[in-house]
This record gives structure tokens, C-alpha cells and sequence, in this order.
């Protein structure tokens, strides 16, 4: 049975403009949960089986961020199957989205479906994230279910220099308590916590948006004797 209906009237639900065009968006969604479906017989890439329960829980929780997140250059740490950096570069082709992952399998896959789906705004880093550096400007650098904020941040703040003075840390997160929201510290601050309605979904989800203030390092630096 065909998802694309119920895909175009899930996509309809959105409160916001994707700048793909509608029916194009649509059927590459249809190719991209297809395309998990099949790995996942053989990869185990994620433990929803169900293609409805995958368009809700993976390309719409996916999706919800848009939003909230700035382009055009976005980094997604701890990819997996392509979450949620496959649904945003197909909801928007003018963005560069890269998408990190160290696991081999799940690189095969990644690879398969930006060819596929003639992804061109994708790039692939198959390595640990620590280890990456970026010589261009990141505006956004999002994980969702990677790890704690405080693991988040620690493996990625070789981003925060002054090429990327705007550049914001999003996490998105089923609840994030306040124990964890702790582990934040300077020169990073929580700039906000938003809580996302994902059509479909009744599960509670939240976006925490970290940025680095250079003031505070910099402040902190001068006041050592």
C-alpha cells in the first residue's frame, strides 16, 4: 500500500513553508522511508518496523525543527539512518546539510540514498565527530538522541571560534531535565527550550538551543591575574 497520500496530507499539517516543491518532497519522502524499510531487514538501522510509525516518529519529529534552525549550513552529529538530516535537505535543497556518522553500516546506507535520491546538498563525514574540522561557516549543528548536552557540546566545541559567532547547538530531546540542562557551561549558555507538537505524535518533544558566547571566554580570560 502507497504511503504518499497519507504523507501529503502529514506534510499538509505543517505550519511552515518547505521550499521543495510539494509533490517532488512528498514522493522523496515516500523513496527515503521505503529505503529504510529495506535496509532495516538486513542493518536493524532503526527499531521501527511500521513505514506509518516511521513517517511519524522519524520524518515528521524530524521535520517539527524547521522552524527553529537556521541554514544554510547545517551539521547533523550522529546521523544514524539520515535523522534528521536526510528530512530537512530534502525539505530544503538550498541548504548544505553534512551528516556524521562513524558507523560503517550506517554509512553504506547514507550513501545509497543520497545517490537515490540525488541528494546534492548532502555531504557525508565518516568519521567520530571529535575529530572533524570544519573549514567553512556552520549555522546550525543538531542531534537527536545522540547523548547528554553535556557530551553534545563537549564533542563539538571545536566549532565555536569566530566564524561561527551565530551558530546555535540543537538538541532535540523527548524531556530534558534540569539535571541535564546543568551540564551546560561557560562560555555555552541555553538560549531556549521549545516544545514541538508533531502531527501524528502525542509524545512529548523539546528543542534545547545552545550558543557559545566568546564574550564569556574572553571575560574570563582577563580577569586571571
Amino acid at each position: 500500500m502507497s504511503l504518499f497520500p497519507q504523507i501529503t496530507q502529514t506534510l499538509r499539517a505543517l505550519d511552515f513553508v518547505v521550499t521543495a516543491p510539494e509533490e517532488q518532497f512528498a514522493k522523496s519522502i515516500e523513496r527515503y522511508i521505503a529505503l529504510i524499510e529495506r535496509w532495516n531487514k538486513v542493518h536493524n538501522l532503526t527499531a521501527i518496523r511500521n513505514p506509518q510509525e516511521m513517517l511519524t516518529q522519524h520524518v515528521m519529529d524530524s521535520l517539527v525543527v524547521l522552524p527553529h534552525i537556521q541554514g544554510a549550513h547545517i551539521i547533523d552529529v550522529g546521523t544514524g539512518a539520515g535523522l534528521p538530516g536526510i528530512p530537512i535537505a530534502l525539505a530544503k535543497p538550498d541548504w548544505q546539510v553534512t551528516l556524521v556518522e562513524s558507523n560503517q553500516k550506517k554509512i553504506a546506507f547514507l550513501q545509497q540514498v543520497k545517490i537515490e535520491l540525488g541528494l546534492k546538498n548532502v555531504e557525508i563525514m565518516a568519521q567520530r565527530i571529535e575529530h572533524i574540522v570544519v573549514g567553512k561557516s556552520v549555522n546550525t549543528i543538531i542531534s537527536r538522541a545522540f547523548s547528554e548536552l553535556g557530551e553534545f557540546v563537549a564533542l563539538t566545541r571545536q566549532w565555536a571560534n569566530t566564524q561561527n559567532m551565530d551558530c546555535r547547538w540543537v538538541a532535540m530531546k523527548a524531556l530534558c531535565s534540569e539535571q541535564e540542562r546543568k551540564q551546560i557551561r561557560e562560555p555555552f549558555v541555553i538560549e531556549n527550550i521549545v516544545t514541538l507538537n508533531v502531527p501524528g505524535l502525542k509524545a512529548a518533544r523539546q528543542l534545547v538551543i545552545i550558543k557559545c558566547d566568546l564574550d564569556l571566554t574572553a571575560s574570563h580570560k582577563e580577569s586571571i591575574p
